[in-house]
């Protein structure tokens, strides 16, 4: 089993990156493989609604010049995902979003079904806004959201200090738990077993 981690902080070693490998380090001690892919500070394209991805059938994003489809690609071979960005004004990086947005609406079908979760770190506050918002769009794939002690929440303004956070590091390693717990339930006959569910009906309100 292998779980995929994006840190969408512009700083690589930063904050955020702290958070995400005390995550994968938990995973990794028990028996989980992890990567953790770096966003960096090049930028990522937002969705433009053109369904290009759909009309074409391309399974992945028509614009190929950012890291999305790059991200795209190495989930089909993982098992879960999971996504941490630092605040900014109350929410998520902007490149967090839109690799999410473009990433779900393009290659779908790779993260349906897996579980998800996602970090958020914080100089003092907005941090559940944001993490509220990263997990909206999990619940819109059909993966399963994994929980943690509290919040996927840890703290820290200058480089380094989320390790102080000592609530956020533990927090972090229960996250790890408890992906595991569910990866080994769903995996536990040796082919993923994931429940069967009505075909979409889909519906607008104006007609």
């Amino acid at each position: 089993m292998r779980v995929l981690l994006v840190n969408a902080s512009p700083h690589n070693q930063g904050n955020t990156n702290i958070a995400l490998s005390e995550v994968a380090r938990q995973l990794e001690k028990n028996g989980i493989e992890t990567e953790i892919v770096q966003v960096g500070v090049k930028p990522v394209r937002s969705c433009i609604a053109c369904a290009q991805c759909k009309t074409k059938k391309l399974g992945r994003c028509v614009f190929d010049d950012d890291i999305c489809n790059r991200v795209t690609e190495k989930m089909a071979n993982c098992d879960a995902f999971i996504i941490g960005s630092p605040v900014y004004y109350g929410q998520p990086i902007g490149a967090a979003l839109s690799l999410m947005q473009r990433m779900f609406f393009s290659a779908g079908y790779l993260f349906v079904n897996k579980p998800a979760a996602a970090v958020a770190v914080c100089r003092r506050g907005g941090a559940t806004a944001a993490f509220q918002t990263m997990n909206i769009a999990f619940q819109m794939m059909n993966m399963p959201v994994v929980t943690s002690q509290y919040w996927n929440i840890a703290y820290g303004r200058e480089p380094g200090q989320a390790a102080l956070d000592t609530e956020g590091m533990q927090t972090m390693r229960t996250l790890a738990n408890n992906m595991t717990f569910l990866l080994q339930k769903i995996h536990a006959s040796g082919i993923p077993q994931y429940p069967e569910r009505e075909e979409w009906q889909p519906m607008s309100f104006i007609r």
